[in-house]
């Protein structure tokens, strides 16, 4: 099925998830791509340029306070209605031993969707609304982010902190005509593993990133938070029904107030 988005951006395009939603999304949209491998996002640029729409690359380590600016330079002249937060680092390890730059990293590109999403949501929504469509935002999170995990304490924290803001966002906005998606991976066949200095083998019912993209856009504008993998999602459901409805019922609340 096509899908209604005209104009996207993706952070992390470069590997797994986000070259996923890139593949995904290239036959129907013109492209803005971000990570940090230069070769690898001219490669997608003539790969996805067969299509005939726009491809802008942006080489860019969102850790860094300069390259976000250029990042959200490149973005303001596009008329985006599609932002997939895909952008992400995890390391393994005791946070005593732990590399305290790698992990300083971590924090700063794990939340960027703050900085990045306020300078882009406000415009997606006025386009949305004078063209009577719907935009959207795609924040890709973790099962990491349900509960704390020692030994991935940052990461897991970080992940937390994503799907919170997320869930909160989507009640905010849930009258204006943007669809807010907090999507929670579990295990994934991508380059966390080793980046993070883990073994991949330890874990069970690793999905493939391509199947992560497709449930995540399929599940863009039904759902407000959606877990990829089945069983992972059967087994947190109790968990994550009671937080839904509580956090709609907060919302209610301080709407009034607002």
């Amino acid at each position: 099925m096509p899908y209604p988005y005209k104009c996207v951006l993706i952070t992390g395009a470069t590997s797994g998830i986000g070259e996923a939603f890139a593949d995904r999304l290239a036959p129907g949209a013109t492209l803005l791509l971000t990570g940090r491998n230069a070769k690898k996002l001219a490669e997608l640029k003539t790969r996805f340029g067969v299509y005939g729409h726009k491809v802008e690359t942006i080489t860019a380590n969102l850790a860094e306070p300069n390259d976000r600016r250029a990042l959200l330079e490149a973005a303001k002249n596009l008329p985006i209605d599609l932002l997939i937060n895909n952008a992400g680092l995890g390391a393994y390890g005791a946070f005593t031993q732990t590399d305290p730059h790698q992990e300083a990293e971590m924090v700063a590109v794990n939340v960027t969707i703050i900085e990045l999403s306020r300078a882009l949501l406000p415009a997606m929504i006025a386009r949305a609304q004078i063209a009577k469509s719907r935009a959207g935002m795609i924040v890709v999170s973790s099962t990491a982010s349900i509960t704390p995990i020692p030994f991935l304490a940052t990461y897991a924290a970080t992940k937390a902190f994503e799907r919170h803001w997320g869930e909160a966002l989507g009640e905010e906005l849930r009258h204006d005509p943007i669809d807010i998606l907090v999507l929670c991976p579990g295990a994934t066949r991508t380059n966390f593993f080793r980046r993070a200095g883990m073994e991949a083998s330890i874990l069970k019912n690793i999905e493939e990133p391509e199947a992560v993209a497709r449930k995540g856009l399929d599940a863009l504008g039904r759902q407000n938070v959606f877990i990829s993998n089945a069983a992972t999602r059967l087994a947190l459901a109790p968990a994550l029904l009671p937080r839904r409805l509580l956090t709609a019922a907060i919302g209610y609340f301080l709407r009034k107030q607002h």
